[in-house]
Order: structure tokens, then sequence, then C-alpha cells
């Protein structure tokens, strides 16, 4: 029986209502009736009443002192729980997750990035310096996770770990989401980026909008650290004034992105991100959840991107540093209300028929009964 099963997730670095580690995976699993607990930092708004048994670490100053002294703690926590499963988020709890295997548990690996890409995407590192990188990781990587279940976030992640199973970012559907209506309300010209901000994901491409097309206005609603915020502020320069962010040095709850989503008639969902080998291959969660809102999207023209846009008719991908361009696609979809419609029906249709996260929940839940069996 489920309930006879013991599952901890364990994360050092995430937050705690994380989107994919909470919302998703441990609510997903306490739904279906497996007995979930969560090792993650105190959440610094404060604790929730939840359903799911969160037992807090504590917080560093460091990234080192995380990954020395947090992985300690979250190991000492995590094996007086003897859970039957214990599933880990973070590459740097690896070598605790090996001290916690033994031949009664399984212990499962949950992928969310590329993190190698995205650790070596560093300009001023040399190559030989990025493939010692790239070799070392990979070959601790291998040894500690060799009798690791693999879970992946992302579906190229297969051709790093071909033995792993995609447990795919969807977003979730409610009931809000369903009954959403943007057909009878005049179109803003306001567009939307939802999630954590940097210069990887745009934070230097995004605030010249305001200056590329004198009408509308960005709000980024996410985790924005102040530095790039005041560098965003500067770019945007006299426009300025059209740039809001919200979650400025803080975490934005999933609750208060969702509703944001559903506060206005956006124009779009933007993701003008400059070209970086961490990026190429991924399909953004943002796309889905832009998708979910019913919301056309406008991206960089990266070809695994464009394609996913063609795909499902939902939107209009651009070269992110051709202005023009992205003049022309806000105007399009400005002067196209009906046209701008339809793409937001179209990625709307798709999301509640096929890229929703019940469908990976199902799929979580089947892999947990056979691991558990």
């Amino acid at each position: 029986m489920r309930s006879s099963k013991k599952v901890v997730h364990l994360t050092s670095v995430h937050h705690p209502y994380d989107p994919r580690i909470y919302h998703k995976e441990c609510l997903s699993l306490h739904e279906a009736g497996y007995d979930v607990t969560l090792i993650a930092q105190e959440a610094p708004e404060g604790q929730k009443e939840t359903p799911i048994k969160h037992i807090p670490i504590n917080s560093y100053s460091s990234k080192l002192k995380r990954m020395i002294q947090g992985s300690w703690e979250v190991y000492r926590i995590a094996k007086k729980e003897k859970a039957d499963v214990y599933h880990f988020h973070d590459p740097e709890l690896m070598m605790i997750a090996w001290l916690l295997k033994n031949k009664r548990n399984t212990v499962v690996y949950d992928i969310h990035e590329d993190f190698v890409t995205s650790l070596i995407k560093k300009d001023y590192l040399k190559k030989s310096i990025k493939r010692l990188i790239k070799i070392s990781f990979r070959t601790i990587e291998g040894f500690f996770t060799k009798n690791f279940k693999k879970v992946l976030a992302e579906k190229y992640y297969s051709e790093i770990y071909p033995e792993g199973h995609w447990v795919l970012n969807y977003p979730t559907v409610n009931e809000q989401f369903l009954q959403h209506d943007r057909s009878n309300q005049p179109i803003e010209k306001k567009l939307l980026y939802t999630g954590n901000v940097d210069v990887q994901r745009g934070a230097h491409i995004h605030p010249k909008i305001p200056n590329i097309h004198q009408e509308v206005e960005v709000h980024f609603i996410g985790k924005c650290p102040s530095r790039y915020a005041n560098e965003m502020k500067e770019i945007a320069g006299d426009h300025q004034d059209r740039i809001h962010i919200t979650g400025i040095d803080r975490f934005v709850e999933k609750e208060d992105i969702e509703q944001a989503y559903l506060s206005r008639n956006w124009l779009a969902g933007i993701a003008l991100f400059p070209p970086t080998e961490h990026y190429l291959k991924k399909e953004l969660t943002k796309f889905f959840e832009y998708m979910n809102a019913g919301l056309p999207i406008i991206c960089s023209n990266f070809d695994r991107w464009k394609e996913f846009i063609d795909q499902y008719q939902c939107g209009i991908a651009v070269d992110p540093y051709d202005e023009t361009a992205i003049h022309d696609a806000i105007e399009y979809l400005i002067q196209n209300p009906n046209e701008a419609r339809q793409m937001g029906l179209n990625g709307k249709k798709a999301v509640q028929e096929q890229l929703n996260w019940q469908t990976q929940a199902n799929r979580l839940i089947e892999l947990y009964d056979e691991w558990t069996t």
C-alpha cells in the first residue's frame, strides 16, 4: 500500500515551495497516498500550513558552507527518516544521497537542468578549463549516481542520461485557468515575463523593449537580484517607468505568479534570451505556463524554440538582437488581436490536452509504484 511507503524529498538549494518540487511532485505523491516529507530550507516569509511534512534546515551565507555544512545537515536529518524513497534535487547532494542508499530503499536523482552546461557557460573560462570541469563532474556524477533512478525535467536530457525517465515540467491546470477567457477583454499593451531573472534569461534584452516599441510596458514577476533590477532600469533609460519588477531579491510564490497571469489581458509572454548552449535545446517551462494562460509567446528564434512555436502555432520567434524584428512582432500582435487570441487559444488547447502536469504526475506515480513494489 502506498500509505505505508515513506518518501523524503531533499533540497538544500531550492525554496521549500518550489513549483516542481513542492507543488507538483510532493503534492501529487501525497494525493496518490504516499507518506511525503520535504527536507528544505525554511521559507523566509514563514511556514505555511500544508499537507506535506516540512523539516527545515539552516540557510547559509555562502555556497561553500551550504554545500558542506548544509549537505551534512540534510544527511543527518534524512537518515533518521528511514525512507523507502529518497528523492533529491541538487547535484551537490549526490554524495550524501549515495550514503543514504541501501539494499532496501530507492534513491531518485531529479535532474532539473543540464548542470554542467549551466556551470561552464561563463565566457571568461578557458575551453581547457571548461573541458576539465565537464569531464570531472561527469566522472564524479557517474560514480555516485550509478545505482540511482533518474527522472528528467527536460526531454533533451535523455541525450546525457539515456537511462532516465521523463517527468517533464509541464504546468498544473486548475479551474481558474480552465475558466479564464481572454476573448471578451481588450488586449492590453503589456508584456509579461515570469520566473527568475538573470543575464542568460534576457535581463539585458527585455528592458530594451520600451525603447524598441514606444507603447508597451514590460512586467517581470519572479526573483530578480537587485543588481539586475538596477541594470535593467539603466538599460531602459528614459523609459524605465514602463519596466515593472515584482520580486526584487525575493522568491515569488507559484500562487502569486498564477494570479499575475489572470490579473490582466496581457499582449504576450516573452522569452528573448541570448543564445547560450544551456538554452538552445530547452523547452522552457515558461512556454507551457504562457500557453496555459492563453498568451501568445514572443521568444528567441533558436531552432528548437522556433520548431516548438511552429508546431503549436502559439507565438512568434525572432532574432533576440534584431530590434526591428522585435518591434514588428509586438506590433503584429497589437494590430491583429484576433490572430493574437488564436495563438493563445492554440497554446492553451495544447496544454489542456497534452502538455499538462497531470500527465506527468501519472507518470511519476507509476514509476514510484514500480520502484516501491
